[in-house]
């Protein structure tokens, strides 16, 4: 391993492997065919890209996502790297160019995009391609969140190529997923390597609708100047935050399928090259956006499943750093999320596994204990109270709810199973509408029993019953229905708890966090100094900021205040082709600041 971790610092100026990485470089090195689930922001992409700088020959990289190959490339290219990409937008002098290398050999790493995969084999043959390094692996299986039938052509074009050795990489693949990734990828067992999926610099939290718009602008503001990602449930709520978040004083875009693709390449380039610009979204937007800073991940309503989750808040502090994800969600997400379940064409056997996928998310929003051991208990991992989410930070209080519950579930039954939730409290509270008195509801045993809770309550401890799995919504009229398990707990057979405050819409913490915030106050000029020099050079480059330098590494610039090239050498991030084109440059913003 000396070599690759020479390779690791005189190329990509990182002084250490993250954990797992050397591991899976090793192997890939010994001429293993490779799985490797890591979690999000884990550094995967290092662990083919040093591989394909020890061996001979071309690595095939194939990747979902335009913007994640343009910026790898540039990215590598600015450490001395020969990458090259060849996509549906590449322009036809620069086809050509990297046509004209990959018949010469001069290139190390060739990305292409899966869609691409018809044409590729007569492309590459005798280019003497000895590794296929697969991103996004998850994307090759139907049980996976994100199925893309154009990456079953990788197997037809390796064996066109002659089974050069294969690395698979995802950051989201439970058991049954793994083992489809496996049988559809592979000739034989590949040597899998699963890896912590904690990321202990992400703050979790999870806030129940109140002002949704008020508590995402508030969120945005805390952040001001730093890039932010918020998806949106429907392209028409995309278009509505960006420019609520415009009228704010926030520089946000919006980003759905259904714009101008000119105007989704404008846009999707603005978020990577600028600072600053938070990205209102459907899940159209994402999957490969390797922008290292993104500092919040929001969600204004309740992602699809716990899979979709991760993927999505894992988009946030690639860097490392500090960074705040917050997902909104209220019963009507629940329904609409159990609507779009059961009105699917999948066979029921998928159904019912993307109703326990969904329940497992509503167990972390619906969490008595700390979010971040719910989510990796999901995924197969034990930890202690992590202290970095919002439950952590405020224990929740626990209240005895079988009785209310009992109470809503009684309601429903003595109404036939057939009145929605509003009419529901209104019996509980003992309220003669119109309605009520209408089907002679204000004569039954439920009525006006629930006046422990206001109405405000009442819908939150309705959603934990729903959330629970103790009730159901008719998808067509609305109505409320007792479960087989809600029958248990109307019957007492099982207890049930409430979180208090869930109960009513949840207050979101206020304080700031950026990145600012990771250097004394004596250094922050200095920071400043050096993100604005970094932001001229990347202009002048037509790059993202972050393929200049990371803002890890001016963060470590700033505190360690290198004097010389051999000090600049030791700060992290900065190997010998950035020393070079780079050193003086920031030495000089050091030296004046």
């Amino acid at each position: 391993m000396n070599q690759s971790r020479e390779l690791l610092k005189t190329v990509f100026g990182y002084d250490d492997f993250r954990p797992g990485q050397a591991e899976i470089v090793s192997a890939i090195v010994g001429g293993e065919n490779v799985l490797a689930i890591m979690p999000t922001g884990g550094g995967k992409s290092l662990c083919y890209q040093l591989p394909a700088l020890r061996r001979d020959g071309l690595t095939l990289v194939i990747s979902p996502l335009i913007a994640l190959m343009r910026d790898q490339v540039a990215a590598l290219r600015q450490n001395g790297v020969a990458a090259a990409a060849l996509t549906s937008s590449t322009p036809p002098d620069e086809r050509d160019a990297t046509l004209a290398d990959l018949r010469q050999g001069r290139l190390k790493l060739l990305y292409m995009a899966p869609e691409r995969l018809g044409s590729a084999a007569d492309l590459l043959r005798g280019c003497n391609v000895t590794l296929i390094a697969v991103d996004e692996a998850h994307c090759v299986s139907q049980w996976g969140h994100d199925f893309r039938p154009d990456y079953l052509r990788i197997g037809e074009v390796r064996a066109d190529l002659g089974h050069p050795q294969l690395a698979a990489f995802t950051a989201t693949a439970d058991a049954e997923t793994r083992n489809d990734i496996a049988a559809r990828l592979f000739d034989a067992e590949p040597r899998t390597f699963l890896f912590g999926f904690d990321r202990p610099n992400l703050f979790l939290a999870f806030a129940n609708k109140g002002n949704s718009t008020r508590q995402l602008i508030d969120l945005a503001a805390r952040h001001h100047g730093e890039s932010g990602i918020i998806y949106c449930a429907s392209r028409r709520k995309v278009e509505q935050l960006a420019e609520t978040l415009q009228a704010k004083g926030i520089n946000a875009l919006p980003y759905h399928a259904g714009l101008p693709h000119d105007v989704r390449q404008a846009h999707q380039d603005r978020f990577a090259e600028e600072e600053g610009v938070v990205m209102t979204a459907t899940v159209a937007f994402g999957m490969g956006v390797d922008k290292p800073d993104v500092r919040f991940v929001a969600h204004a309503d309740l992602p699809a499943s716990v899979e979709a989750y991760y993927q999505e808040i894992g988009r946030a502090g690639r860097d490392g750093l500090p960074a705040d994800t917050l997902t909104l969600y209220g019963l009507e997400d629940i329904r609409l999320r159990r609507r779009q379940i059961d009105e699917t064409d999948a066979p029921a056997e998928r159904k019912r596994a993307d109703h326990l996928k969904l329940n497992a998310l509503l167990a972390i929003a619906e969490a008595p204990r700390c979010r971040r051991q719910t989510l990796l208990t999901y995924f197969g991992e034990n930890s202690g109270p992590c202290g970095n989410c919002d439950l952590c930070q405020n224990p929740p209080a626990l209240i005895d709810g079988t009785v209310p519950a009992q109470k809503a579930l009684s309601a429903m039954l003595r109404t036939g199973e057939r009145f929605g939730i509003e009419h529901l409290i209104a019996i509980l509270l003992g309220e003669a509408t119109d309605r009520v008195t209408q089907f002679g509801h204000d004569k039954l045993p439920t009525f006006g029993v629930g006046t422990e809770f206001d109405k405000a309550q009442w819908r939150g401890a309705f959603r934990q019953i729903y959330a629970a799995g103790f009730a159901a919504v008719d998808p067509e009229y609305g109505g409320w229905k007792i479960t087989p398990e809600g029958r248990e707990l109307l019957r007492g057979d099982v207890e049930f708890s409430l979180r208090a405050d869930t109960l009513k819409p949840a207050k979101v913490r206020k304080e700031r966090r950026t990145v600012a915030a990771q250097v004394s106050t004596e250094d922050a000029p200095l920071l400043e100094a050096l993100k604005a020099k970094r932001r001229e050079l990347a202009e002048e480059a037509h790059v993202p900021a972050y393929v200049i330098f990371a803002d890890r590494s001016l963060i470590d610039m700033a505190t360690r205040r290198p004097a010389t090239r051999k000090e600049m050498a030791e700060v992290h991030g900065v190997g010998q082709r950035k020393l070079q084109r780079f050193g003086d440059i920031f030495l000089d913003v050091i030296r004046n600041n």
